[in-house]
């Protein structure tokens, strides 16, 4: 998904282009899963007419300053891009629109045309960006509850030292949760962590002072020269672990390294065992209890259709995940949220007459029994029970009758 040097490339060609123009038109599409509460008709009316007079951005959200509010802001989801005509603009590959495509391209969300004939588009395949109008971007959820943004505001060193001697959670995690620092998403997380040798997994609590400074350098560094090339990643280091995040276990390789792939942080994780060990008590633990290890299917792709967000204050986790949960197995008498059944539950079962307990007429009734329990669809669970009655009748003589649910 887009991360810091995505909408920071995004915010500065906005700045560069569109600043001192004015919007002679705006077609904001009819979708409200994306476009948060406001309706199309009041969006455009508060665009047109408005001239640009700034473009900001916090950790992966972007808004446009206009002469007077409300503005325009952008949370870019998983693939959330802006796009300039005639202006080259970082290009995601899982949001990239061809200059061949038609334009405005068909996914995208707000389009506006400057008043010199400059139009630029917010465009989001898979709509889950998050699009409003706000009268003041800063002081509202998302953007207020976000941690210092990772380039405009970062840590000191002794800062993160002591942020990071607070949190007994994993690091990779930690540097994922919005609300700690603003902007770090899947991949700078894991080259921040490969670049200073931290296992993804290492508590943040138990990193030593120097591999805090390793950390702090590396985050730095990363950030900086992913903004420096507008986030073109053809011109990222060639040591970087970037390059093959996405390639196959057993397939990929840093400097003549192995990269395995595991779950750290609920993302698909990149790392080098080599150099990224785990240290301290967290050794043994991990001896005891290895970590399952992700098959990497196309990396973020395979995993929750989700975004970093920052924690409420004092609240719940809420980082978001969109991800279809496996569905849990049934209890008895416990399911309320399947119609089928409910209606299930509420069918007496079917009484059985005694058979005087001989062998033959056992049979007989396990079998009707196993009929009358695909009947009323509460299959091997009622089976269960069946045969639980039918050995209680074996070694009593007694007939059972089979209780109602």
């Amino acid at each position: 998904m887009p991360e810091l040097p995505e909408v920071e490339a995004a915010r500065r060609a906005i700045a560069e282009n569109c600043i001192g123009k004015k919007i002679i038109r705006s077609i904001v599409a009819d979708d409200a899963k994306v476009i948060d509460g406001v309706s199309r008709a009041d969006f455009e009316a508060s665009l047109t007419g408005k001239t640009i007079v700034g473009a900001h951005r916090k950790g992966k959200n972007m808004w446009i300053e206009l002469d007077s509010p409300p503005f325009p802001s952008f949370q870019f989801g998983m693939a959330g891009a802006i796009y300039i005509k005639g202006v080259a603009v970082t290009k995601y590959k899982r949001s990239a629109v061809s200059d061949t495509d038609e334009w405005p391209s068909k996914y995208s969300k707000v389009f506006i045309e400057l008043d010199d004939g400059l139009e630029l588009s917010f465009t989001d395949k898979r709509r889950f960006a998050k699009v409003r109008l706000l009268k003041n971007p800063a002081t509202v959820a998302p953007i207020s509850e976000l941690g210092p943004d990772a380039l405009l505001e970062p840590m000191t060193e002794d800062e993160l030292f002591k942020a990071l001697s607070k949190k007994k959670i994993a690091i990779k995690a930690l540097l994922l949760d919005q609300s700690f620092i603003s902007g770090v998403g899947n991949w700078i997380a894991d080259e921040v962590l490969y670049q200073a040798k931290i296992h993804p997994l290492q508590s943040a609590a138990t990193i030593p002072k120097e591999g805090c400074a390793a950390l702090h350098k590396s985050l730095k560094e990363v950030i900086k020269q992913a903004v420096e090339v507008g986030a073109d990643s053809s011109q990222y280091p060639s040591n970087w672990i970037f390059h093959s995040r996405e390639k196959k276990p057993g397939k990929a390789f840093v400097d003549g390294k192995t990269i395995d792939f595991i779950k750290s942080g609920g993302r698909t994780t990149a790392y080098v065992p080599e150099l990224q060990k785990l240290t301290g008590d967290q050794v043994v633990k991990a001896a005891v209890k290895p970590q399952k290890k992700s098959s990497n299917k196309n990396n973020d792709e395979a995993e929750s259709e989700g975004e970093e967000i920052a924690k409420p204050k004092g609240g719940k986790k809420t980082t978001k995940s969109r991800a279809k949960k496996a569905p849990a197995k049934r209890k008895p008498d416990t399911s309320d949220d399947n119609d089928d059944d409910v209606d299930d539950e509420k069918k007496p079962a079917t009484k059985n007459k005694s058979t005087g307990g001989n062998k033959k007429s056992t049979a007989r009734k396990k079998s009707k029994e196993s009929e009358s329990d695909e009947d009323d669809g509460d299959g091997d669970e009622d089976e269960v029970k069946g045969k639980e009655e039918v050995a209680k009748k074996v070694q009593t003589g007694r007939p059972t009758r089979k209780r109602a649910k």
